[in-house]
């Protein structure tokens, strides 16, 4: 039988089938990969929606464009909607939490003052921050009935990937952060060495993109959290409570590796929350970082950006109504979301080492995959999986 990728690119061909084969072809790549529950390791007691992705949230989609170029070139761009409509003219509730604020993420302070998001989320490296900021306005500016918009509050994550990437070289072009929204899409995400995530380092192993994703029980309101990170950054490696990076002599009292650089978090739910409980959300998103053995280190920007997708709690750029009414889920409501978070960003910070691979770029040097056979050995003799 023809293998699916080719037949999926070979009917491509027909323009008519384009768009649909294309996303086709993303669930057969993503499919391909071997994820952390491929591995028979399970992390925490909550059911993952259907794809254990930040898209099992409805409506929230997600772009990727990847630069790898040369021997200099690796990086790029991962773009987050949380809806499929004008982000401009339908606002959704947001949060920002830092966990340690050595970073740059543009748009954090009218986020933290008016506790909505306007536009696309945007991940890339630190020096083409400034690059993204403006592709997004441009984006914004250019959506219909935004014509008489003058402010816009683009929202803008990085991690330094200056390792593995000419990261001085600011490669990243506007059309490039274009391309990622253009391109996003609400299936399978793919993970590891692509998008934003393409050059960075978490670990002192090979990081990059990673999802996940926690369903709750009917019973507790049936929402769903997902969870998108772009892992870049340090500490001591734990695995299902096993301190694999100890045993793997990746530490002892010193660390063989920086532990600075950066985790920047994205939290998508359905569930109906205000940006004060979206902040307390986006809080517990640090633990499931701090589970998988992360320090928030001085050099770290830990950032988590947390949105309610709720249909019912958009906010609308203009009203003739002076008061908006919407419902919000009660604090005593909470518990169950915080626990999904932390599984979620655990998993999906695990994820992206999993799926990431030794990559070698800017001036020879090279950062090596995680090694999953003594991993999983590891796991094996601590009783984890059999």
């Amino acid at each position: 039988m023809e293998d699916r990728g080719r037949y999926v690119m070979r009917h491509a061909m027909n323009k008519n089938y384009l768009v649909p084969l294309l996303f086709l072809l993303s669930i057969v790549m993503c499919q391909s990969q071997v994820r952390l529950r491929d591995h028979g390791i399970e992390i925490g007691v909550l059911k993952t929606g259907p794809l254990n992705a930040i898209t099992d949230v409805p409506g929230v989609k997600v772009g990727h464009q990847t630069l790898h170029k040369g021997d200099t070139v690796r990086t790029g761009v991962t773009a987050i909607l949380p809806h499929e409509g004008n982000l401009f003219q339908e606002k959704v509730p947001a949060a920002i939490y830092v966990g340690n604020g050595f970073g740059k993420l543009a748009g954090y302070t009218q986020v933290k003052e008016l506790g909505n998001l306007e536009t696309p989320i945007v991940l890339t490296n630190t020096l083409s921050v400034a690059t993204a900021v403006n592709a997004v306005i441009g984006h914004t500016l250019q959506q219909p009935d935004n014509e008489t918009v003058r402010s816009v509050n683009a929202v803008v994550g990085e991690t330094n990937d200056g390792y593995l990437n000419d990261i001085r070289g600011r490669h990243v072009t506007e059309d490039d952060v274009l391309r990622a929204i253009a391109g996003a899409g609400s299936g399978a995400v793919q993970e590891g060495n692509l998008g934003a995530g393409t050059g960075t380092v978490c670990f002192g192993y090979k990081g990059g993109i990673g999802t996940s994703s926690r369903v709750l029980p009917e019973k507790t309101g049936g929402y769903t959290v997902g969870v998108l990170v772009q892992s870049n950054f340090g500490g001591v490696l734990q695995i299902a409570g096993v301190e694999v990076g100890k045993k793997l002599g990746h530490y002892s009292d010193s660390f063989k590796y920086t532990p600075d650089g950066s985790c920047m978090i994205v939290v998508m739910t359905d569930a109906p929350l205000h940006s004060r409980n979206l902040e307390r959300l986006a809080k517990r998103a640090m633990l499931g970082l701090a589970r998988t053995g992360g320090i928030a280190s001085n050099g770290s920007g830990d950032y988590v950006i947390a949105v309610s997708t709720a249909e019912e709690c958009r906010i609308p750029y203009t009203s003739d109504a002076p008061v908006q009414t919407v419902p919000t889920l009660r604090n005593e409501a909470m518990t169950p979301l915080f626990l999904a978070v932390i599984e979620a960003t655990e998993e999906a910070i695990l994820n992206s080492l999993f799926a990431a691979e030794t990559m070698t770029g800017y001036k020879g040097h090279t950062i090596e995959t995680l090694s999953k056979e003594k991993v999983l050995q590891l796991l094996r003799e601590a009783g984890k999986i059999k």
